[in-house]
């Protein structure tokens, strides 16, 4: 008896052939449905991602920094911590550290004194003395422009690297944060239950001309209007194309 019909019938025999899984008839009918709900998908992410470049062709972030050192060093002192504080603490300390040398001369006593405001500092603060004598050591005093070396640091992980990645050497990198993965899970973007997941997802289906700027986007877009407990719906520029029940319009 011939259980699956013409076309599933040839299209079985082609797979076994080929040597791949057998899949049914009924599946490749789901499968085929569920195609025009990505496409669909990907149009309205093309199109949350015009809005925001309209609103904000050139977005900046936030962080305070004089050169790609300073930078590297305010991005990992941010972490569990606001931007508006950590801006307050490196002004001081920046006037007088501004490279790796400096900062091996202030030491860990001298820069723990100065970013004491920031939480967790005095583990910030070893974690950045140590990775200045790295970029002395193994680097000849520069920032890396590459993920390996970033991520070898003391004190830099995958957020943070991608952050310097992208601000100091303009690679289409995608840090995920508190706000990031919010609003990505909210409106939805790219759903995941991790940063990875998120950021995979949303170097998946982003489209490439958005790249350069959409972790600026998100960030701040989560920042100043899709707020964690109150969120600004009246005021969003995609409201109309979120589907979440958080949604307050």
């Amino acid at each position: 008896m011939n259980a699956l019909g013409g076309v599933a019938e040839a299209h079985y025999k082609a797979d076994v052939e080929r040597g791949k899984p057998e899949k049914s008839a009924a599946a490749r009918v789901a499968a085929r449905r569920k195609a025009p709900a990505r496409s669909a998908h990907a149009a309205r992410v093309e199109a949350i991602f015009e809005r925001f470049a309209a609103a904000m062709p050139e977005p900046k972030g936030e962080l305070e920094y004089v050169n790609h050192f300073t930078l590297l060093v305010a991005v990992v002192l941010s972490a569990q911590a606001t931007d508006v504080g950590v801006n307050k603490a490196t002004r001081g300390l920046f006037a007088v550290a501004d490279s790796p040398q400096k900062m091996l001369a202030l030491g860990e006593a001298g820069l723990a004194e100065k970013i004491k405001t920031i939480g967790l500092y005095r583990t910030k603060a070893k974690n950045v003395i140590a990775l200045s004598r790295a970029l002395i050591a193994d680097h000849g005093a520069e920032t890396p422009n590459n993920r390996e070396a970033l991520e070898a640091l003391p004190g830099v992980g995958r957020k943070t690297a991608n952050v310097v990645l992208n601000i100091a050497f303009g690679e289409e990198t995608l840090a995920v944060d508190t706000h990031v993965f919010r609003v990505s899970n909210r409106i939805p973007i790219a759903k995941g239950r991790n940063p990875l997941e998120v950021e995979t997802g949303l170097l998946k289906i982003i489209p490439a001309r958005f790249m350069r700027h959409a972790h600026h986007w998100l960030i701040l877009h989560g920042r100043y209007t899709c707020k964690a407990r109150s969120p600004l719906c009246g005021g969003c520029v995609v409201a109309d194309l979120c589907t979440s029940s958080e949604k307050t319009i």
